[in-house]
């Protein structure tokens, strides 16, 4: 919910509660009825600060609904008779202090078991109130609460005390809506896309969790107050796991995300119940059943449904990828404001600024990293490479508080930070992006940044300012996204963004931290040729202010503007020192650079296609929501040949594998397969149909063998739709799989893993194989290996391949198709381009 949205709720709210009475005395139900709907909401509003705002998904606040209701009257009967406020005060004091002390251990545990030890405390007051008789009164419930006279008012009056819950409700709302806003609420929303990222930025979220906990449960606990003065009688009932239940129910069919959706949930389980509980006795079964039927096909709740049919009676304008929208200027240095000084605490840091000294870390059986001793000096770049599986990643873990070093020695700037908390470490000043891009998918990517800027800012424990209105973080967001070249994406969602616009993203978020030390996991990989060329010279540029070290797999790039190496392989330092040190290392030719890029694109391929038309496109259509993604693309695939499909991120070319596959469905146009039309059909059918593809980042089945990745692979494709690859047939073309074949698939190298993944894309019955980017993150000599693989496979099957580095893509492929912004704009011989620069600069706009 945008901030313009949730400032219009709130006078949309007030009039609601105005006429909430009116319409409810006007279908037959009480002023009761009335309060009840405004209890209830208070209630959801409360919860929602956990389920929608931050992820934690509690079966267990009816404890604290129920807490607040027995707080009050037995507060006002005994140490306040006659009273209102005091009892209600006395109660909110008591659940919050209880909600502290339970957040403590009940947050200790993440996701489903956090789930399940408020299901066991809801449970568990539950019996405590059912049978501690002398204090609650057991099943008899605790009766003799009074309304009292509140500031001259018969709160005995029904309209008058009603009056009071509104008020009371609707304050409740516009404190949670400034609560949403301010810098504590974005963070919780950050905690619930990615609390993992929400750490490397600075934040501790275990704290902010605990704030969000508290509040929750008080608010909820005020309902609880508000309930029982209403009937004016405590029970053990709101306690109990199906309270919970219901209040859990009214949440989501509200709907989650929205500031209003909980009132709403609330006013229709109020309607809902009152209605149909005058014809059946079970209405609670068809309000489950309702709640199943939300769940799957609205999971925005009632607000979603109400957002799609304003859409049907407003269609919204249709709009270009998100990445169409970028303004990407030439490379600047470092912005001034996230440039560090030369000397902290009294510490000259001209010289080494970052060590790492005997680092280890053994996951079981496997040593990761033996031993590894880095030395980063001030303003230098210095780059980590090594073959896929040697430990870099896993260094980087250790340096920046991920993983606690089993021993060995880290220090930033003469300061020992070796098992710090991530969160600590990002305070220190190491700031870091992630080999896999780890970014806050489903917020902005003004939010992504600014999240980043706010982490190192006084105010970012403030529950009330609002977070969006520090000028001068906002400024420094908007230079940010500016010298990233990324302006004109602010609106975006991250995940709407290209792979690489996301790993310039995530670039960007490790810098606005202001890292006194930048750590880059891999930030080329899936960027095109001139973004390479582009980012490396901003990472150079960047080095000359903060010191960066770096694991890269594009050699040519790191020889050029790396100031030290340091090759890692199997756990251990192969070599510390120059790049020529590295360059001219024998071993380091042997263990990873291989023959080269040159080497390989330089040798003649024979090509093996045939005049038959195996797959074909025709004036394909492709949205994403409401942006155009694929506009009218046409091209055809031969048999037995390979096509490079080639583009800027962005461009749309994932996007066309992905329609191929079924994974996006298209709009308009056709897709064949040899005679076969796919149009509407399934992933499912499509897979079986022939079709076998390789995503981009591998998407393995973790925890599962490769034996078994494999098997699942060719399962339901035994089709004849193909050539037939059983389990020799694979191997032969992997046969470094044979000695992993029992191994769990995410305990193997990125190399290894990129083998199983094609391995698996060609289980079964084949006809074309879809690469997308199957050369990214991977080490020169792994490189090598499977482009000789796909090379052998065009004998067998035809391939259409998506990778960003240009030289292998034209070297493997016969046919070129280029696409810009969705559309198709060069298809033709691949050589042409290989061997043209000016043509390649013409058509691929480099």
């Amino acid at each position: 919910m945008t901030d313009r949205s949730d400032r219009l709720t709130l006078p949309l709210l007030a009039a609601a509660l105005v006429a909430l009475p009116l319409c409810l005395q006007a279908l037959g139900l009480t002023l009761t009825s009335a309060t009840d709907v405004v209890v209830f909401a208070v209630a959801c509003l409360g919860l929602n600060i956990l389920v929608g705002q931050t992820g934690l998904v509690s079966f267990g606040h009816g404890a604290f609904f129920g807490l607040g209701a027995y707080a009050a009257a037995i507060g006002q009967r005994t140490f306040f008779p006659g009273t209102l406020l005091p009892p209600v005060l006395f109660a909110l004091a008591v659940v919050a202090l209880a909600s502290l002390l339970l957040g403590l251990l009940i947050l200790r545990r993440r996701g489903v078991y956090f789930s399940l030890l408020t299901l066991a405390l809801s449970a568990l007051s539950f019996t405590i109130a059912f049978r501690w008789t002398a204090l609650t009164g057991g099943e008899s419930g605790y009766g003799g609460v009074e309304r009292t006279t509140f500031l001259g008012l018969d709160l005995d009056a029904a309209w008058t005390w009603y009056g009071l819950v509104a008020l009371v409700g609707f304050a409740v709302a516009y404190g949670l809506a400034r609560f949403r806003r301010s810098p504590v609420g974005t963070v919780l929303e950050a905690i619930r896309e990615n609390e993992q990222r929400a750490r490397f930025l600075g934040y501790p979220t275990n704290r902010y969790k605990l704030l969000a906990f508290a509040v929750s449960a008080t608010v909820t606990g005020l309902a609880g107050c508000l309930s029982v003065f209403t009937h004016r009688f405590a029970s053990a009932e709101p306690l109990g796991s199906a309270f919970s239940g219901e209040l859990l129910a009214m949440v989501v069919i509200g709907g989650m995300r929205g500031l209003a959706g909980p009132a709403i949930g609330a006013l229709f389980f109020i309607l809902f119940r009152e209605m149909l509980s005058i014809w059946t006795a079970n209405w609670l079964f068809w309000f489950g059943l309702l709640f199943v039927g939300f769940i799957l096909f609205s999971p925005d709740g009632l607000v979603g449904i109400g957002r799609r049919l304003t859409r049907m009676v407003r269609p919204p304008a249709t709009e270009d990828a998100a990445m169409a929208g970028r303004r990407a200027g030439a490379p600047e240095n470092l912005p001034a404001f996230l440039r560090p000084d030369r000397v902290e605490n009294g510490v000259n840091t001209d010289g080494v600024i970052l060590a790492a000294r005997g680092i280890a870390k053994r996951f079981g059986g496997l040593k990761a990293v033996d031993g590894v001793t880095i030395a980063v000096r001030d303003r230098t770049l210095h780059a980590l490479i090594g073959p896929n599986g040697a430990g870099k990643t896993t260094a980087f873990n250790l340096i920046s508080g991920m993983f606690r070093p089993d021993s060995g020695t880290v220090t930033l700037a003469e300061r020992s930070i070796a098992g710090f908390a991530p969160e600590r470490i990002c305070a220190a000043g190491i700031g870091r992006s992630f080999q896999i891009t780890n970014l806050f998918p489903a917020l902005t990517v003004e939010d992504n940044i600014r999240l980043a800027v706010q982490g190192r800012r006084p105010g970012r424990f403030h529950p009330w300012r609002d977070a969006r209105a520090d000028r001068e973080a906002a400024a420094e967001t908007a230079e940010i996204l500016r010298w990233l070249g990324l302006a004109g994406l602010e609106r975006a969602e991250a995940g709407s963004l290209s792979y690489g616009g996301q790993r310039l993203l995530d670039m960007g978020v490790a810098l606005a931290t202001k890292p006194r030390v930048l750590l880059l996991d891999e930030p080329l990989a899936g960027l095109a040729a001139a973004e390479r060329t582009r980012i490396g010279d901003i990472i150079k540029r960047v080095s000359t202010e903060v010191p960066v070290l770096m694991v890269e797999h594009d050699i040519d790039r790191v020889f050029q503007i790396a100031d030290a190496v340091t090759v890692m392989n199997e756990g251990t330092v192969l070599v510390d020192g120059t790049v020529e040190d590295a360059r001219t290392s024998p071993r380091v030719q042997e263990v990873y650079i291989g023959s080269g890029t040159a080497a390989m694109a330089g040798k003649a391929r024979p090509s093996a296609a045939e005049p038959r038309v195996l797959l074909a496109l025709d004036s394909v259509d492709t949205f994403y929501g409401k942006s155009h993604i694929l506009s009218g693309v046409t091209f055809d695939v031969h048999a037995h040949e390979i096509v490079a499909l080639l583009g800027r991120n962005g461009a749309g070319k994932s996007t066309c594998l992905k329609t191929i596959t079924g994974l996006a469905p298209h709009a308009a146009g056709h897709i064949k397969l040899g005679d076969e039309v796919l149009d509407g059909r399934s992933a499912a059918a499509i897979a079986r149909a022939g079709i076998g593809y390789v995503p981009q980042g591998r998407g393995l089945f973790a925890g599962m063998s490769v034996a078994e990745n494999l098997e699942l692979g060719r399962l339901k494709r035994r089709t004849g739709n193909g050539m037939h690859w059983d389990e020799e047939r694979v191997l032969s073309y992997f046969p470094r799989l044979r000695e992993r074949w029992r191994t769990p698939a995410d305990y193997l190298s990125g190399g290894e893993q990129q083998m199983v993944a094609v391995a698996r894309a060609l289980s079964g019955d084949v006809r074309v194989l879809l690469l997308d980017e199957p050369f990214e993150g991977l080490a020169p000599a792994v490189v090598e290996s499977l482009f000789e693989t796909f090379d052998a496979l065009r004998r067998e099957v035809s391939i259409v391949i998506v990778d960003h580095n240009l030289d292998l893509a034209l070297a493997l492929s016969d046919r070129t198709v280029a696409l810009e912004r969705g559309r198709v704009m060069h298809t033709g011989p691949s050589q042409a381009l290989r061997d043209d620069l000016a043509l390649r600069r013409q058509v691929l706009w480099l």
